[in-house]
């Protein structure tokens, strides 16, 4: 179980990064290329943004420019991402980041002139453009938050700075954190942030899990400061942007790029803490009993609640679950998941120094590249089948829309994902009639699907507003502040039916999300469109799938609530969170009802 290096990866379980550049000469092209077509781009436009017919000629040449410059980001960020350890990609990335960013600052006058323009030159640039009208439109809904140009370009300058916070926790997190093995049971085990994430959290024997939670948390505590202060800097940062262009709020300025309202957020916070977390606190204490728990513990929630049915599961095996399971979807996004295990879209690695979790990076003009670190769990395929619905949504987006009309709406973004855990899970449903194979099942999308983006996510995002309430206030917050607040939102939640063990309060530590906005709450937001369009395919077949493949071609040209009104689901209502909060009970319901049947 002890992590491997990346050098003793073999080569099939890794991603291959020549679909993006064959060789890092061919990336440094592009890049002395960039320079090429910014210094044309300052001599062609610079001072001269004053007609439709300029603003769309600059804003094509952007285009092209903001094209490559994604696939040269991908590829030196995608690089890092598997090996934290390896200082040759950690300087390439960041001496390139540098470079682009001195570029983005000098282009910076693009969109400073277009909006020093009358409004009536600017519609009619949106009225003659083709595939830049939802830029243009973007930019006058940014008109009343613009700061004077230099005052934009120091700002696109710092940008290196602004990105160091969420830098440093990772370089604490996945480069300096050393854990020490545990002992347990009589036998020393080998621990790291992958391990205990992906295998010892789900560990049916009791004193490997505690144990292992415990030595997790005491390395995590040591590190507790300079992750706060890391923490701190991004929100304070945050604040300060908000203020300087004229929020009401920091919520409303990180939520302005969302496109939805602030109520929705507030309402997926405050429904799921309120509705959901009964229904759950039932889930905990049938864990409880079937493991025969002297006590229910934090470290315990991830407990599988048929370990014994819990099936080992192949790479290779995983094919046949994904491609069987998603064949709803249709032939084409059948051949895209076979093409990505014959293409080595998938970095199924576990080595040093790798990020942890999973996630799909889909670069304009190239495949979709996901990471994940593979354990031969069910709970793998369904990871994976998640990250396929990134990859498949942007396939079909990417490669209908504009680059400018890409930027999906990260409400709406985890939609298509959580939509194929649903379909993986129908499916399973479909494929054995036994009670206990039904329960397994179900137990496993309460435990996976929904614990992760209702429980897990939610939980951080409650804990995340408070911190923002905080600096909103003008105060600040330190690794004592963090770690209250994360007792008090999971006492909040669970209430007396788990017991918060010392180490509970650092779960503020273990997730990159706090470092992307409001971003965590967002999980449910599009579970919840998911599950309600699945509940949908279910009913009515190929109309709603028909209905969804439109949807995840649309990318950007709608609004969230467009976009799931595009599905069948008003969002605009509390009806779709109350309703899958009522199916993630009612399955809850059957799970305790099949576990005394099948006692």
């Amino acid at each position: 179980m002890k992590p491997v290096t990346r050098k003793e990866v073999p080569e099939e379980l890794t991603w291959d990064l020549t679909a993006i550049y064959a060789t890092e000469d061919r990336m440094l092209e592009d890049v002395e290329k960039l320079k090429t077509m910014c210094l044309q781009m300052e001599g062609r436009y610079r001072g001269k943004l004053n007609s439709p017919l300029q603003i769309n000629a600059c804003l094509d040449e952007y285009r092209e420019f903001s094209r490559i410059a994604r696939l040269v980001i991908s590829y030196n960020s995608l690089s890092m991402e598997v090996d934290y350890n390896d200082s040759g990609n950690l300087e390439r990335n960041d001496r390139i980041q540098l470079q682009l960013t001195e570029l983005s600052s000098r282009l910076s006058f693009i969109d400073s002139e277009i909006l020093a323009q009358d409004e009536a030159v600017l519609r009619a640039a949106i009225g003659c453009a083709a595939e830049n009208r939802l830029y243009l439109e973007d930019l006058l809904r940014q008109k009343p938050h613009r700061l004077s140009p230099e005052t934009e370009r120091v700002l696109s300058a710092l940008s290196p700075a602004f990105d160091s916070p969420y830098q440093i926790y990772n370089m604490a997190k996945l480069a300096d954190m050393r854990f020490p093995s545990f002992t347990a049971e009589g036998k020393e085990y080998p621990l790291g942030y992958s391990l205990f994430e992906d295998d010892y959290e789900y560990d049916a024997r009791t004193e490997v899990r505690r144990t292992a939670f415990e030595a997790f948390s005491k390395k995590l505590g040591e590190y507790a400061n300079v992750t706060a202060a890391a923490y701190q800097a991004q929100v304070q940062t945050e604040k300060i942007i908000a203020d300087l262009r004229g929020f009401p709020s920091v919520f409303d300025s990180l939520l302005f790029d969302q496109k939805v309202d602030i109520s929705l957020y507030h309402r997926q916070i405050d429904l799921i803490l309120t509705h959901l977390a009964p229904h759950m606190r039932k889930y905990a204490r049938l864990l409880k009993k079937v493991h025969g728990l002297d006590t229910m513990t934090f470290a315990d929630l991830k407990l599988p609640l048929d370990p014994e049915y819990d099936p080992k599961v192949t790479i290779e095996e995983s094919k046949r679950y994904i491609e069987e399971g998603l064949s709803v979807l249709g032939a084409d996004y059948r051949e895209m998941v076979e093409e990505a295990y014959r293409g080595r879209w998938i970095d199924f690695a576990k080595n040093q120094g790798k990020s942890t979790g999973g996630f799909c990076a889909s670069p304009y003009g190239t495949h979709s590249f996901i990471l994940l670190n593979w354990n031969d769990r069910m709970a793998d395929v369904f990871t994976l089948a998640h990250e396929l619905g990134h990859a498949g949504h942007f396939k079909e987006c990417n490669g209908k829309q504009s680059l400018f009309d890409t930027e999906v709406s990260t409400y709406f973004v985890e939609a298509p994902s959580t939509m194929n855990e649903l379909l993986m899970a129908h499916y399973l449903l479909k494929t054995n009639p036994d009670k206990r194979f039904r329960r397994w099942v179900l137990s496993s999308m309460i435990g996976h699907t929904y614990y992760h983006n209702f429980v897990t996510h939610l939980l951080e995002a409650a804990y995340q507003r408070e911190v923002y309430k905080i600096v909103d206030a003008g105060g600040s917050v330190q690794a004592e502040t963090l770690s209250r607040l994360m007792r008090k939102t999971l006492k909040t939640f669970w209430g007396d039916a788990v017991e918060l063990i010392p180490g509970a309060e650092l779960t503020w530590m273990r997730q990159p999300h706090y470092y992307m906005g409001l971003y965590s709450y967002t999980y449910s937001a599009g579970l919840t469109v998911a599950t309600q369009v699945c509940d949908r395919i279910q009913r009515e077949g190929e109309p709603a799938v028909e209905d969804w493949k439109r949807v995840l071609a649309a990318g950007s040209t709608k609004t969230p609530a467009e976009l799931a009104a595009m599905a069948g689901v008003d969002i605009t209502t509390d009806a779709p969170l109350l309703n899958t909060i009522d199916k993630i009970g009612g399955m809850i319901e059957e799970i305790c009802r099949l576990t005394e049947e099948l006692s």
